[in-house]
């Protein structure tokens, strides 16, 4: 079967396409990319980690799988708590993540992965599992990114033995050209395969809650279940939006925007207008609909956010009325008129097939609590040590409740077909990065790799963030009270963006974001 793999690393896609090129389907390539991620790509994602899967068929039938992270059931510690902060150092700024074994939150990717494979996979779990057992025993080159990465991590990959065996096997953390091995990783998928993914689940739930120094009990793994949502839907500018709905945020979030920036056409009465892309008027209603989505967010909306009918009022036109005229009297006005850095340790993978089946899925390690699952080479997430997860603070999480994300696997539909199917890693930046590129592609009828690549803006917290592409002299009005940061190359800061989509003539094509590394591949 043909198609396009957008990932973000070159055997990620590769271990994706295959499964195309075996016959099977855009599920099938989707959960061996990921499997092949926890490799290629291991810091930035893991079995033991969380995350969530956006299925279009070619039936055109839609699911939001969400295996995203659990917390604990119970706060009860019969043990002191294994929970402390590391520093990362981005050279200009040094930032505090927490980890040990009380940062781990249950994990749910491996069975998410199943559940989807068992689904709507056609493949055998053996044939989806072979590139990755076949990458983890031969081993991955460490590209630039991965060491760069590696580098700001440092203190977590060697904080444990079972890190260090892994990304320090000869005392010394491993470097650009260096090849980066996990054997046990791949015993462990084979143990999957010969044993059953319940067996391998109570396996790994026992090595886990053995150890002393963290929240999670047997009970909080048999549990945990894959949870089938149907997506967040909105109409934009003659597109149907599909995307990943609350208890997650950043999807609600990115149509909170696309709704604020639906009313900036040539002629509108606000004068909110997207003229030429990366005009001042652009920008200008870009920034704003950034920044007032900010401000709605905290108008109920995060506190609200387990409400089951949360996103249908927070999305309803007497909510959003308010902020569409709100957009309207900030840009009149600007007319007239330090950075914290954050990893956001997330990967993401697009894929669609021949046959019209779609999948984008976002997934997600936190940076990881350095414990490694003995015998498996899984590093296991710090969910429940990520400030952004954890907004009123440390250890004051809800028990027994799925965890609210900024991730957001996300679709564009005409027709009823997968137009564009996209996703990011990012952490606060990936609805601000999804964002551009869907307004790229539709407002502005952008190819793909050029609606990927484009320069991008962020406003955040008075910030106001360009790239190069942008012209200073021009946009220097356009900030307002905002403090303008120019930063002078384009970086991971801003999201990895790998999408696919249909051109004009209904050609498969893909792009994967140079800013991390990304890779596409095709199956003819």
């Amino acid at each position: 079967m043909g198609g396009v793999v957008a990932a973000g690393h070159e055997k990620t896609a590769a271990a994706a396409v295959e499964m195309l090129k075996q016959g099977g389907n855009a599920f099938d390539a989707a959960v061996a990319g990921v499997l092949a991620s926890c490799v290629a790509e291991s810091v930035l994602t893991s079995l033991a980690g969380g995350g969530f899967l956006l299925a279009h068929t070619g039936v055109g039938e839609h699911v939001l799988f969400d295996f995203f992270s659990q917390t604990p059931a119970s706060k009860e510690l019969t043990h002191p708590l294994e929970f402390y902060p590391i520093h990362a150092d981005f050279g200009d700024v040094v930032q505090e993540f927490h980890i040990g074994l009380g940062a781990m939150a249950v994990p749910g990717v491996l069975k998410g992965l199943v559940h989807v494979h068992r689904k709507l996979g056609r493949l055998s779990l053996e044939q989806v599992v072979m590139p990755a057992i076949a990458l983890a025993r031969q081993g991955v080159v460490v590209n630039d990114f991965l060491a760069y990465v590696y580098g700001l991590l440092k203190p977590i990959l060697l904080a444990t033995e079972g890190a260090r065996a892994i990304y320090a096997p000869a005392g010394k953390l491993l470097q650009t050209g260096d090849r980066l091995y996990m054997p046990a990783f791949a015993d462990a998928l084979e143990r999957l395969v010969s044993q059953g993914e319940a067996e391998f689940w109570r396996t790994m739930a026992a090595e886990i809650t053995q150890t002393q120094g963290s929240y999670l009990t047997a009970a909080d793994f048999a549990n945990y279940q894959v949870i089938e949502r149907q997506p967040l839907c909105l109409d934009y500018h003659g597109t149907q939006l599909l995307t990943n709905p609350p208890p997650s945020a950043g999807g609600g979030l990115i149509a909170c925007s696309l709704a604020l920036l639906a009313g900036c056409e040539p002629g509108c009465k606000s004068g909110c207008e997207l003229s030429d892309h990366g005009s001042p008027d652009h920008l200008l209603a870009l920034s704003q609909a950034m920044r007032l989505t900010n401000v709605a967010r905290r108008d109920g909306y995060d506190a609200r956010i387990h409400q089951p009918t949360v996103a249908q009022e927070f999305l309803s036109a007497a909510h959003l009325g308010q902020y569409q005229q709100a957009l309207g009297d900030a840009i009149a006005h600007l007319q007239s008129a330090q950075i914290a850095n954050k990893l956001g340790s997330t990967t993401h993978l697009s894929v669609i097939d021949n046959d019209g089946n779609a999948a984008s899925v976002t997934t997600s390690n936190g940076e990881g609590s350095s414990y490694v699952i003995p015998g498996t080479d899984i590093m296991v997430n710090n969910m429940l040590g990520e400030e952004d997860l954890n907004p009123h603070g440390f250890h004051q999480w809800t028990p027994n409740q799925r965890m609210s994300s900024m991730m957001a696997p996300t679709m564009v539909l005409r027709d009823g077909r997968p137009y564009l199917v996209l996703g990011s890693g990012g952490s606060n930046r990936i609805r601000t990065a999804i964002l551009q590129v869907i307004s790229n592609l539709v407002d502005f009828d952008m190819p793909l790799e050029d609606a990927v690549a484009a320069p991008r803006i962020l406003w955040e917290n008075n910030l106001f963030h360009f790239v190069p592409g942008f012209d200073h002299a021009a946009l220097g009005h356009i900030t307002g009270s905002s403090m303008p940061i120019w930063w002078p190359t384009q970086n991971m800061f801003f999201g990895g963006v790998h999408a696919v989509g249909l051109d004009e003539n209904g050609i498969l094509h893909g792009a994967g974001d140079s800013r991390r590394r990304g890779a596409v591949a095709v199956a003819q």
